[in-house]
């Protein structure tokens, strides 16, 4: 059965139709209210991605989701993502097993190699580093997942003899996704470690990543993972508007914003033109935009070509204002979710 949840980077963005920017606090106070709601509207997972600069607020995300889980009952919570390469797995493990503690166990990590660099010059890692780093770390990760104490050594970090980890999570093992992007040996090593793999989507044909899914399962296949404990999920940005127009205007005016001044380098992003937007929003496109059954279409044509049972969209890029943020995700937890459960259980 598809799980739907919601996601965001916590940006802070100036408004291009009013030029007003809110403040860092008001950022946190709405990310945590995004939470409520979509805890209360039946959503599966809520998740808050990791950014190291001044135009984002979500540089501690377990900080941000213990604040969620103070206000929701039955979601769960997960980082979108760790930027594992730059972070230290002990330290990780404790901040998501402490979460998971919290919140009776709803607690998640989705790892990734971070598409935004920031974070290693911060901490002291050379990007040249980038993709050893990621490996070595989540395959530590893991390890301190299954076992404790635990002895480890390897090339970029300290070793751990007979080291006691705690405390430990209330979920055994707690759960890790590996995220990726659009490169297949990423896919391949999610399968050789045979944990859930989770596709970041941005914009481009809906079915380009589609080998990423290939090599994934070559991957599982050479590791003796039986196929039943496979998962596939995506990450999209998105919007569900009350018709395919306003979900269109809406999401263009903001999305073309954050595209700009929060993807990459800020002032320094790529230009998004309306009629750029419009083709990315037909059903050929990966933003999953539109009237509620426009989205379950795009949704289950995901699942068609991925084999998905999670998607996560990220609905307020670009500072969407919060009133049009919680319609959103009102509707996705009313009127799009109840539909992909239903469909996808028969």
């Amino acid at each position: 059965m598809m799980e739907v949840g919601a996601l965001t980077f916590g940006e802070v963005t100036t408004d291009p139709i009013t030029g007003q920017t809110p403040s860092p606090r008001q950022r946190v106070l709405d990310t945590i209210e995004q939470a409520r709601l979509a805890d209360e509207v039946g959503l599966d997972i809520f998740g808050v991605g990791e950014h190291h600069r001044g135009d984002f607020i979500a540089s501690a995300t377990a900080v941000l989701l213990a604040g969620a889980a103070t206000v929701t009952k039955n979601i769960r919570l997960t980082s979108a993502v760790t930027v594992l390469s730059s972070d230290d797995p002990v330290r990780v493990y404790e901040q998501y097993a402490t979460l998971d503690l919290l919140t009776d166990g709803r607690a998640e990590i989705m790892a990734g190699r971070g598409s935004y660099t920031e974070s290693f010059p911060l901490f002291g890692y050379d990007l040249q580093d980038y993709n050893e780093l990621f490996d070595e770390k989540l395959d530590l990760l893991l390890k301190i997942c299954s076992e404790n104490p635990i002895s480890w050594s390897g090339t970029l970090r300290p070793e751990l003899v007979d080291a006691d980890i705690a405390p430990r999570a209330l979920q055994n093992p707690l759960p890790i996704w590996q995220a990726v992007g659009g490169t297949p040996a990423s896919g391949y090593h999610a399968g050789l470690r045979g944990i859930p793999m989770m596709i970041a989507f941005l914009v481009g044909p809906l079915g380009a990543h589609a080998q990423m899914v290939d090599y994934y399962r070559m991957g599982t296949e050479q590791a003796g993972i039986p196929e039943s404990q496979l998962r596939v999920g995506a990450s999209v940005h998105g919007f569900v508007g009350e018709t395919s127009q306003s979900a269109r205007d809406t999401m263009f005016t903001y999305f073309s914003r954050g595209m700009s001044e929060n993807n990459h380098q800020r002032g320094v992003g790529f230009d998004m033109p309306r009629a750029a937007f419009n083709a990315q929003a037909t059903p050929a496109g990966m933003p999953v935009v539109g009237s509620p059954q426009e989205v379950i279409d795009k949704i289950m044509t995901y699942r068609a070509v991925y084999g998905i049972d999670r998607i996560m969209l990220q609905m307020g890029f670009g500072g969407v204002p919060q009133r049009e943020h919680l319609r959103a995700i009102e509707l996705l937890g009313t009127e799009v979710a109840p539909v992909l459960r239903t469909e996808t259980s028969k």
